[in-house]
């Protein structure tokens, strides 16, 4: 079995409910290692992550515990950098054994072909944070944000992580449309090129099943602030399920 979900946001709106959520996560990783064989991890595990050389952000030992003990029983895990946590180095790698991705990645099994990407970034849209992304992924803004003491640092990005759409009280996404949805149209516009029979993105904070034409869908797990939603793919088909903490 192969499992797939995404956007936890680990670190807000605040503590407890944070604390909340990363017990769900791990009792649903725990749920789903008695028969997984890979399980992905969409982007946006954590609302901000970075890699100081010798300091990471304090807590989330609970998920960091689970991740390296299921590695160590030899379930491969890959997880997705998101927008919100790109700055994912080689700390998760060495500590917990999990397999890090920058962009996408191509799979095939059981003659199914897979695309799977956290989902920002693509399309013709968004051209202000296409450019963003891009300055916060270089090597200089990482150097920089480095310099700056870890208090200060992972205290400000905290701070506008409280801000971000997924911290505010009563938002919830809609979906646009197959004309004016990015990764709809991104995955339509790869189908003139070649065949893919899943596309799993995360990121839109929604969950999807969407019908693209000649047996290829496009999946989204959708968040887990508001929902619990993961993806199974069993062999044979892919399902999207929803989590209830047994």
């Amino acid at each position: 079995m192969i499992y797939f979900a995404g956007d936890f946001h680990l670190g807000v709106p605040d503590a407890a409910s944070s604390r909340e959520r990363e017990m769900r996560l791990c009792a649903w990783l725990e749920y789903v290692a008695e028969d997984a064989t890979e399980i992905y991890l969409m982007g946006d595990v954590f609302d901000f992550w970075f890699e100081y050389k010798r300091a990471v952000p304090k807590g989330f030992v609970r998920l960091l515990g689970t991740l390296a003990r299921l590695t160590d029983r030899g379930i491969k895990i890959t997880v997705f950098k998101g927008n919100h946590d790109m700055w994912m180095f080689g700390y998760l790698s060495q500590e917990c054994g999990v397999n890090i991705i920058s962009d996408e990645i191509y799979l095939e099994r059981n003659g199914k072909k897979f695309y799977l990407h956290h989902g920002d970034g693509l399309g013709h849209g968004e051209k202000a944070y296409k450019v963003l992304r891009r300055f916060f992924r270089s090597k200089v803004c990482q150097n920089l944000f480095g310099f700056i003491h870890p208090n200060i640092g992972i205290g400000l990005a905290l701070f506008l992580s409280r801000r971000s759409r997924i911290s505010q009280k009563g938002r919830y996404e809609y979906y646009l449309g197959d004309k004016k949805e990015l990764l709809t149209q991104f995955a339509k516009e790869m189908l003139e090129k070649e065949h893919i029979d899943y596309f799993i993105f995360g990121h839109r904070h929604l969950q999807l099943n969407i019908e693209l034409g000649s047996g290829s869908r496009y999946f989204n797990a959708g968040e887990w602030v508001h929902g619990s939603a993961y993806l199974k793919f069993d062999g044979k088909e892919m399902a999207l399920l929803n989590w209830e903490n047994k």
